[in-house]
């Protein structure tokens, strides 16, 4: 392990100097929730389209109920009826009214709309008791956006509103940035999947469960995921084989001890080293670098993620290092964590040297949120990831943390 340890901010920013978003494709939009817009996207036409009634009741003019009350009502002809989907085949004169539907087009002549409340529900004619004002309870065409408008910007992951917007601007096809494909390897003789009969000294395959979900739930498509033998030849191969995807996370071998052989298989295939080694606990082993892409993969550059073998390790270099590369892969917003700061309310002990991360609870108190660790915080406790809100970020060059102290908070997705 290098002497000098790479700080995380560094490591990321190492990271993203090597990431570029992949092409777009174009995708339908029942199939678009969750992806990434790769371009802006513009409504052809206003919305709403036309004005319409925010209510049921009846389009009139206004200075037609001038001093209409409960005790003084005015009476109006009811001369057609408009609905949604079907507008009235005429429009408004002095002395007249229209029903009218909620959504429905306003007819000419009408510049208000009165609710079926304020009236008496006549259907050939009506009695008005209020005094409208022009514009009362209509929806004027583009109020929601404007012939031109870009509604949607590059970069936009589209949740449930982004795609409404979308299919109201007419946009039954967008183009999407493509999802990197990730294979996941978890390395080591030990490992079994679940199901499969334990043996003394073997353990259950996690990693692949618990990253192979933080890939996709970062955007990106699972391509593969394998165990990796405690072999040199076994772990080239896998290694070359992953290197057809645009991503690599490895999970273990990446130390420096006798059976570690994913640094050198790496070397074996042309992979450039970025850091190996980062300030921080959980995660001090992890490796970063380059590949050259696997002939069946295309051309460009292949990233690979080295991360430790222990499981909290592995799923928070991911969401430190890996998440981030992912969604700039997407063209996604800059996504390196969002920071916020926390109470701590337990001490916690800490020599300088590298930055600890503790998994925390949050819960929102007077003076704002308080960070409760979620249990023993050894890295090879995959039940302290339940439940946690956040990582609490204590900095490289900080000892102990009495309760207390506010200290600086990454949410997690």
């Amino acid at each position: 392990m290098p002497a000098n340890l790479t700080e995380i901010e560094e490591a990321r920013r190492l990271v993203l100097e090597r990431t570029a978003p992949l092409g777009p494709e174009p995708v339908e939009l029942r199939q678009a929730l969750g992806r990434v817009l790769a371009e802006p996207v513009a409504s052809a036409a206003a919305i709403p389209p036309f004005d319409n009634s925010a209510m049921d009741g009846y389009a009139l003019r206004a200075a037609d109920t001038e001093g209409a009350s409960d005790h003084a009502p005015v009476r109006l002809e009811v001369v057609a009826e408009s609905r949604a989907g079907a507008p009235a085949p005429r429009g408004v004169e002095p002395g007249q009214a229209i029903a009218i539907s909620t959504g429905a087009l306003v007819p000419d002549g009408a510049d208000a709309v009165v609710r079926v409340e304020d009236t008496d529900g006549g259907r050939e004619a009506v009695q008005i008791r209020v005094a409208a004002q022009p514009a009362a309870n209509l929806r004027r065409a583009g109020e929601d956006i404007e012939p031109g408008e870009v509604v949607l910007t590059a970069g936009t992951e589209l949740g449930p509103a982004e795609i409404g917007v979308l299919a109201a601007a007419d946009r039954g096809r967008v183009a999407c940035a493509r999802r990197p494909r990730v294979t996941v390897l978890t390395t080591g003789d030990e490992l079994l999947e679940p199901g499969e009969p334990l043996r003394p000294g073997t353990i259950r395959n996690s990693n692949s469960y618990s990253v192979g979900g933080l890939v996709e739930r970062s955007g990106a498509v699972l391509a593969d995921t394998e165990i990796v033998a405690d072999d040199a030849e076994a772990t080239e191969a896998a290694l070359a084989k992953a290197l057809a995807s645009d991503v690599t996370i490895v999970c273990g071998g990446v130390s420096a001890g006798e059976h570690d052989h994913v640094r050198p298989a790496l070397e074996r295939l042309g992979a450039e080293q970025v850091f190996w080694g980062v300030a921080l606990r959980p995660g001090k082993p992890t490796w970063f670098g380059v590949a050259p892409r696997n002939p069946a993969g295309g051309p460009g550059r292949h990233l690979v993620f080295g991360l430790p073998g222990n499981p909290v390790s592995a799923m928070v270099t991911f969401l430190l290092f890996a998440r981030p590369a992912i969604r700039a892969m997407l063209g996604a917003t800059a996504d390196a964590g969002t920071r916020a700061s926390a109470i701590l309310d337990a001490d916690y002990s800490k020599q300088p040297g590298r930055a600890h991360l503790i998994r925390v609870r949050l819960e929102l108190a007077d003076d704002g949120w308080h960070a409760t660790p979620t249990g023993e915080q050894g890295s090879h406790l995959l039940t302290s990831m339940l439940g946690a809100d956040a990582l609490a970020v204590v900095p490289t060059d900080a000892g102990d943390v009495a309760a207390g102290e506010r200290v600086e908070i990454e949410l997690l997705p």
